[in-house]
């Protein structure tokens, strides 16, 4: 028998769930927000989010529609010679963005300008996604990473917008390869290279 004010699996189950998760991450922030509570304002049963998303991660993902998973990214990023982190991580972004997936990007990052909602939710984001995952898998000492991972993501999110979102030229029509050769190095110092006054006790990291 169907469990009563739960929602059958049908095609606007997902969207249901999509919605009470957008609501529940935007009022509580990712780690406040349960897949039990948000199966209940969605009315469906627990088992139900699981099956269309496989977890929090990937569902948290889906409301933002991200063009990727950034673990995926920084797993393959951090495979390989140590000294050519940032190329690599520069080359694999820009593939993405490149890619039929990149439009999902530029709309993500064209919401977050002067939407208070969209900009919370993307700074769950960058802290969730980016920053917890990328200490750890690309082995940073702990006391530093979490600034030299924000630091490249900076990098990064203003490539971003002045290439796919502003489309300034000529850095949008540039190719991968310039934009790499450009941007990787800066990256790589971000993450593995000495940054005077940071990190040695006369900066905001000391």
């Amino acid at each position: 028998m169907r469990r009563t004010g739960r929602r059958p699996g049908n095609p606007d189950t997902r969207e249901a769930i999509l919605g009470a998760a957008r609501n529940a991450f935007a009022e509580k922030g990712y780690d406040g927000a349960s897949i039990r509570a948000i199966a209940t304002s969605a009315g469906v049963d627990p088992a139900l989010v699981h099956h269309y998303f496989g977890s929090k991660d990937k569902l948290f993902l889906a409301t933002m529609n991200s063009p990727m998973d950034p673990l995926e990214l920084i797993t393959e990023a951090a495979a390989g010679d140590r000294s050519e982190l940032g190329v690599r991580f520069v080359r694999l972004f820009l593939q993405i963005w490149d890619g039929p997936a990149g439009a999902a990007g530029v709309a993500l990052l064209r919401s977050t300008v002067g939407n208070e909602w969209a900009t919370k939710m993307f700074r769950e984001f960058i802290i969730t996604q980016i920053l917890r995952r990328a200490v750890p898998k690309l082995g940073l000492d702990e006391a530093e990473g979490q600034l030299r991972v924000t630091f490249a993501a900076s990098q990064m999110v203003g490539m971003a917008m002045a290439r796919y979102v502003i489309k300034v030229e000529p850095l949008a029509s540039a190719p991968i390869e310039v934009v790499v050769a450009a941007i990787g190095p800066t990256v790589q110092r971000y993450l593995t290279e000495d940054l005077p006054g940071v990190f040695d006790g006369t900066g905001a990291g000391g």
